[in-house]
């Protein structure tokens, strides 16, 4: 007898993970889409259309769907998850797969219907919504069912999403159009204004996955990189170092922080005692930033834990959360008929 599929899908605005009951993360790849504009035709998904940003001709455009954790591009993210639900369930009339995809704290019921549609159009029976930091927290292998106070800091793509769980759901919460793309933004701009020379945004996270730190403590290294002159417009190469990209870091990480703060001092004193004992878990790939962790335990005072394959945690939540509905806050989870 056949039996639809589950699946968990974190759409990330730097990457989209996939998750399939029974056998993990099944895909990992890029949220990039390559469109040819004269044709109106989509020539590439994930990592090939990644290749193509920044390098292909004027009739071929390279699009990032999603921006600051929301769509920016309905039609295109349409696209993108029609692309990995096929890709991972098969082209079935009949037996269209059931998934929960996630989405930002603190975006609007329009952006999240916009998500929810976008889903169903790309190929799912039914479709459920579940904030990423709680996600996490299941990914994460946190027992959040729990009269327990855990608290989460996601920082993903494109936002860092924190919140304190209890009881299955979300107790106090905030959002910071922080995260990963952002980073590799402000490296480009120190670039410009220290070395006078303008590189690409994969140049950049190259910089932030190779050698940046946001610590003193932190690692000591540099790499050579290829960008434009900016004086006499060709092609140079030149040494960035770890302490260029603290301090092209710094102010974002310190805005970060203060969020977390934020959130702390609005907690509820029960479960603050909680989140003390427990400590802080750190999600998303902006966990992996050098010196993160080592900051916020200093700023907080609060023992800091980055969730192992932090990468993939959402993912993993999404999916456990589709086998667990009768475990969550009723509040918790999002569909068609509860969202207004």
């Amino acid at each position: 007898m056949f039996k639809s599929m589950d699946i968990g899908i974190d759409l990330g605005t730097a990457n989209i993970l996939v998750f399939v009951r029974g056998k993990g993360v099944v895909l990992k790849e890029p949220s990039v889409v390559a469109i040819d504009k004269t044709r109106n035709k989509v020539l590439a998904v994930g990592d090939a259309a990644r290749e193509m940003l920044g390098r292909s001709p004027g009739n071929i455009v390279a699009i990032r769907p999603l921006k600051e954790g929301v769509i920016a591009n309905y039609t295109i993210t349409q696209k993108l998850l029609a692309h990995v639900i096929e890709k991972v369930a098969g082209k079935c009339l009949f037996f269209k797969p059931r998934v929960m995809t996630c989405v930002p704290i603190g975006i609007t019921s329009v952006e999240k219907r916009a998500v929810m549609e976008a889903t169903t159009q790309g190929g799912a029976s039914k479709t459920y919504l579940i904030e990423e930091p709680l996600a996490a927290a299941l990914g994460a292998g946190i027992d959040i069912s729990v009269p327990r106070g855990n608290m989460v800091v996601d920082i993903g793509g494109g936002t860092t999403d924190i919140a304190v769980l209890s009881l299955g759901g979300i107790v106090v919460s905030s959002s910071i159009r922080i995260g990963g793309d952002h980073f590799d933004e402000c490296i480009v701009r120190h670039v410009k204004r220290v070395h006078n020379v303008l590189i690409g945004e994969r140049t950049a996270e190259e910089i932030k996955l190779n050698i940046a730190t946001v610590s003193k403590n932190g690692r000591d290294l540099s790499m050579e990189v290829r960008g434009r002159d900016m004086v006499t417009g060709l092609p140079t190469t030149f040494s960035v170092s770890s302490a260029d990209c603290r301090a092209a870091l710094e102010d974002s990480v310190a805005s970060m922080i203060a969020t977390v703060r934020g959130v702390l001092e609005k907690c509820p004193p029960e479960l603050a005692s909680d989140i003390v004992d427990n400590g802080i878990y750190l999600t998303g790939g902006g966990a992996l930033l050098d010196g993160l962790a080592e900051i916020m335990h200093a700023e907080t005072g609060i023992d800091i834990h980055v969730a192992e394959n932090p990468l993939d945690c959402v993912a993993v939540g999404t999916g456990k959360a589709l086998q667990s509905l009768d475990k969550l806050h009723p509040g918790a989870i999002y569909t068609s008929s509860n969202l207004v």
